[in-house]
């Protein structure tokens, strides 16, 4: 199946879903080089660790305070099992326009970005992701299931299952979120 094509009606999880991935770091040795180019990536590899998936934009007022500060949740929680999934959106006013190298370029090179940043997805509308129907399905939101803007946070625990959502202004380094982060990583 092609980037984020697996079908939300039959998966029970997020492992069971495959994606896109366009970026990785040196930290993150179990994808290659050809995964770095486009390849399809199985979200199975990431059983056994806690995820925070994130819907990110290079233009929007929440960009900076929110790259800085998954930067520093994945810095403090990485080695303990958090990985953070970042997904490129461009469906909120346009604020990322750009191609998904000059967004991981943007990313890395500005925020120092030192997680996976995948394909650009729709989280809304007849084009959604698989991935994102089936996030969105599992936690709706404080207003039903669509996402509202960039930067809506879902944390899924080591089996897979979503366990929390947070809205766009929530910090990623708020009490809430990092209590949930440690009771996950049992820590």
């Amino acid at each position: 199946m092609g980037a984020a094509e697996s079908s939300s009606k039959l998966a029970s999880s997020v492992h069971d879903f495959v994606v896109k991935l366009w970026y990785f770091e040196t930290l993150h040795p179990q994808f290659t080089l050809q995964d770095a180019r486009g390849n399809d990536v199985e979200l199975r590899r990431y059983k056994g660790k806690v995820l925070l998936i994130v819907n990110v934009a290079s233009r929007c007022g929440l960009t900076n305070s929110n790259y800085t500060e998954l930067g520093s949740l994945h810095k403090k929680y990485g080695d303990k099992g958090l990985e953070i999934l970042a997904f490129p959106c461009n469906q909120f006013a346009g604020q990322e326009p750009g191609t998904i190298e000059q967004i991981a370029e943007f990313a890395c090179t500005r925020f120092k970005a030192e997680y996976p940043i995948f394909g650009k997805v729709d989280v809304n509308g007849s084009n959604v992701a698989p991935l994102y129907k089936f996030l969105k399905s599992e936690k709706g939101g404080l207003f039903g299931e669509r996402i509202k803007w960039n930067f809506t946070k879902f944390l899924v625990d080591k089996d897979g299952h979503v366990v929390g959502r947070y809205a766009p202004t929530s910090s990623p380094l708020s009490i809430e979120v990092t209590n949930n982060i440690q009771k996950l990583l049992e820590v």
